[in-house]
Order: structure tokens, then sequence, then C-alpha cells
């Protein structure tokens, strides 16, 4: 329960998903990093995990004659302990550490739920290491790019919600959470294309920080919180980080933590209910399905299929082993955006039937021009 298992056509969603998010990210300056899935126990007693956290960790596994590992229930502390592995200059910053990450986290079984509440699940997590006088812009030019690459999946109505200090648990002074709290709203202030009153979440912030959700409306006005940025000046204290300003002083950094998707998951499952299982052709896991009308054009369409695939595109033939309304119902059923026919003509004239998902069917498209308008479909969206 809670631990999902990708099949190869949700495999392959989540692939492109990621890998579109990889692209975007290094397009946007962040670098790429890996952690383990656990550590000892000093690494989440010094970032106060286990003070304010423990319940919702996996129990400690003893190894090494009695040190206690956990598994790790955020990244946050293994990307501390990176900034931290030698000196940092004001140059340095921002430093923008991006990876998709593995977490687990003890759920009761009472509120598991399918792919949106789970016990392990990967995190498109970065963790930004700023100074305190550009946190401001450093937040908002993040909110910009958070809500650009999610209208790239798709969805584009959107408001923002502000959690605050929570009432218990929480961690550094008044002071220090009013400043927080005050340069999220400063930052989120007139977005465009957004309403301009920040939604008030009172208490729901993480213990370390406040946080700013990207809630957003899926096609039926579902509401669902996506993204968190959270500022915060407490684990940077905790673990002595600094960096040496241009006056040579030494300061310390101001810590952003950001969960675009959520977690693949969770933002998977939100895509599949967003479309209703009709992924747009680039996201699709199979984008063309090629159905001969008899047997004898299996050659054929088996040739298509391979050509298909050269040119980079997710194509199945499926052959003429039950009648061709069934298998084009089936196809239906899938949701798959272009369905292919081809029969006697099309095998003389290298052409094929299209059968779009939303769209009337055409005889007789030369493969050239189907392959043109396919790619121009794919690549609409980048």
């Amino acid at each position: 329960s809670g631990l999902a298992v990708f099949h190869p056509k949700g495999g392959t969603v989540r692939r492109i998903m990621e890998h579109y998010s990889r692209e975007r990210h290094e397009q946007a300056g962040y670098e790429f990093v890996y952690s383990p899935h656990i550590a000892k126990e000093d690494l989440f007693r010094i970032s106060g995990h286990l003070q304010w956290y423990e319940e919702s960790m996996y129990p400690a596994m003893e190894l090494d004659g009695g040190t206690d590992y956990y598994l790790k229930p955020m990244n946050c502390p293994f990307h501390i302990l990176i900034y931290k592995s030698r000196q940092r200059s004001y140059r340095d910053l921002p430093m923008r550490l991006f990876e998709f990450g593995t977490v687990y986290r003890y759920e009761k079984s009472g509120v598991v739920q399918g792919l949106t509440r789970a016990r392990g699940f990967a995190q498109d997590d970065a963790h930004i290491f700023t100074t305190r006088q550009d946190m401001v812009h450093e937040i908002r030019s993040l909110l910009v790019f958070v809500l650009d690459l999610l209208r790239d999946y798709g969805l584009d109505d959107f408001y923002l919600e502000l959690s605050t200090k929570p009432e218990e648990k929480a961690v550094g002074s008044d002071q220090e959470w009013d400043e927080a709290t005050e340069a999220l709203r400063e930052a989120a202030d007139g977005m465009e294309g957004l309403p301009h009153e920040l939604v008030l979440d009172p208490g729901g912030g993480a213990f370390y920080g406040p946080k700013i959700s990207v809630q957003a409306r899926d096609a039926i006005g579902r509401t669902w919180q996506i993204s968190t940025i959270q500022l915060d000046f407490q684990l940077p204290q905790r673990f002595d980080l600094e960096y040496v300003a241009a006056d040579g002083q030494r300061h310390r950094p101001t810590m952003i933590h950001r969960a675009l998707f959520g977690s693949i998951e969770r933002f998977f499952a939100i895509l599949v209910e967003h479309y209703a299982g009709a992924f747009p052709a680039w996201l699709a896991p199979v984008q063309v399905k090629i159905l001969p009308v008899r047997d004898d054009h299996d050659a054929y369409a088996m040739r298509l299929a391979d050509r298909l695939r050269g040119e980079g595109f997710r194509a199945e033939m499926v052959e003429a082993d039950e009648p061709l309304g069934g298998r084009i119902r089936k196809a239906k059923l899938e949701k798959v955006p272009f369905v292919l026919v081809v029969g006697d003509d099309d095998v003389a004239n290298s052409t094929a039937g299209v059968n779009p998902r939303a769209g009337d069917v055409e005889r007789g498209v030369p493969v050239e021009h189907f392959i043109e308008r396919l790619a121009a479909d794919v690549l609409a969206h980048a």
C-alpha cells in the first residue's frame, strides 16, 4: 500500500515527463545531483526531522553494530551536504541543485490513496542557496519558471496559497518567520495571470519555514495542490552554512525548498484526471496504432510501424487476428491519438487511412504527409 509500481505505458509517460522537466531545468541553470535513499541518524537529528517529523518516518534500521539508519523522508539534508562539501563564495550563488529523489514517508493506512497520497514517491526536488538580499527576486523568478512549466503540461488555471507558521512543531524565532513570510508574500504579489489576493493557510507551513503552494484546477474544476516553494532560514543555521561575501566576510545563505510536481506519482495522477486518459500526442504512451485490414497487409503495417519508430515516434502494429471493427474500438478505448488503417490501396500507394482521436477519418493520406503532421503535433508544446 502506498508503494506504486509503474507498468510499461505508465513508465513511458513518466519517462517523458521527467525528460522534458530535466531539459527545462538545465536551460534554467540548475545542476543535477543524486543522493542515497538512507542515511545515519545523525543527519536527520541535525536537520530536525527526528525531532519534528519522526512520526512520519519509517522506523530505524540498526546496522553496523548499533548505528541507526533511516529511509530519507526528504532530500534537503543531502543537498545541504553537497553545499557544505567545500567553502562557498558569493560568486557561487544562487546555487540551484536539482534531483528526482525518491523519499519515504510512513503515512497511516487510512490516508494512503492511490498515487495521490503514497508512502514512497519521487520528488522533482530542488534546493536553491542564495543571499538574503536576492531571495525575493529568486522566489519570484522561480514562480515564473514553475507556472510556465506547469502550463507546458496542460494546466493553466492557478492560484497561490500562503502557509504560515504552525502553532506547534516549528523551529526559529517569530521574527525570522515573519521575515520569511513577508518575503514570500512580496515575491508572489502581482504575479501576472493570477488572482492578486493570496489565499491564506494559517499554520500550514513546514517546521522550518513558511511556503507558497501553487493550486491548480483541472479540466472539470477540481483543485489540486501541486508545487510548493518554502523559504528556510533554519536549516542553514542548523548545518552552519556559510559563504564568503564580496567584502571577505562570512555570511549565512538563505535556502529555498522547491518541488515543482510535488511528486511524480501525484502529478501523473493529476494529469490522468485532467486529460481523462486522453494524453496529448507528445505525452501519450502510444502515439500511433496501425491496423492492417487483413493479414496479407501485416507486412506493410509492420514496415510503417518500424519507420515511425525510426523517426522517434511511439507506434504499435496490431495484427489482423480479429475483425477490424473490434480492433478499432479497442484503440479508441485506449485513447490513442492516431489510429492508422491500411488496406490494398495503401500498400500499393504508400498511404494510410488516418483516424484521429478528435476528428474525421481521412482516406489515402500519403505516409510522408502524416509523419509531417504528427511531428508538428508532437513538437507544438515545445
